[in-house]
């Protein structure tokens, strides 16, 4: 069972793309703040502290700031909007990319539900997904191949956008055997 609300997209544009969710009722997308275009009537914004995932949700104050707090150190904002479509029918909430590049929807139950990007990679996603950090441990990598030693984390099994402009790194993880 998935523990992440299904949502339907569609991506337009070329160089300047940006994606379009469709919310049915009581569905939440989550989102980066700078990232919203537009939105239907019946879609209610709220600011949530962290992703909205169910791991920054729970331990209390003391979790909620360790989750908030891993995403200042990716560069990222303690808060996150949180779209709901509080109306009856299906509603439409819009993103758009920061600069030119490739908007890439990634289906996390499909990719071992785990995803590594570079630090401002992440756009939205549904509720549910966990958006964190990732330390990169070979020193050579994290000082000569530019993407530093902080990055993204993205984890759950909903579907996230990422946003890839001149170069993107984006690891999906393997499957770990037992």
């Amino acid at each position: 069972m998935k523990s992440s609300h299904e949502i339907d997209y569609e991506i337009f544009g070329e160089e300047m793309q940006y994606v379009s969710i469709e919310l049915d009722p009581d569905e939440t997308a989550i989102a980066e703040a700078g990232s919203f275009m537009m939105m239907d009537e019946g879609i209610n914004m709220a600011t949530i502290f962290g992703d909205g995932s169910q791991a920054s949700q729970g331990g209390g104050i003391l979790g909620k700031l360790m989750s908030a707090g891993k995403r200042i150190l990716t560069g990222e904002s303690l808060f996150m909007t949180a779209y709901t479509n509080v109306s009856h029918g299906k509603k439409k909430v819009s993103f758009a990319s920061p600069y030119p590049g490739k908007i890439i929807p990634l289906d996390l139950s499909e990719l071992n539900g785990k995803v590594i990007c570079q630090k401002d990679a992440f756009l939205c996603a549904a509720k549910g997904v966990a958006v964190g950090i990732e330390f990169q441990r070979k020193l050579g990598t994290g000082l000569f191949g530019g993407e530093g030693f902080i990055m993204q984390k993205l984890e759950g099994d909903g579907m996230s956008f990422v946003h890839a402009g001149d170069m993107c790194f984006i690891k999906i993880s393997s499957r770990e055997s037992a």
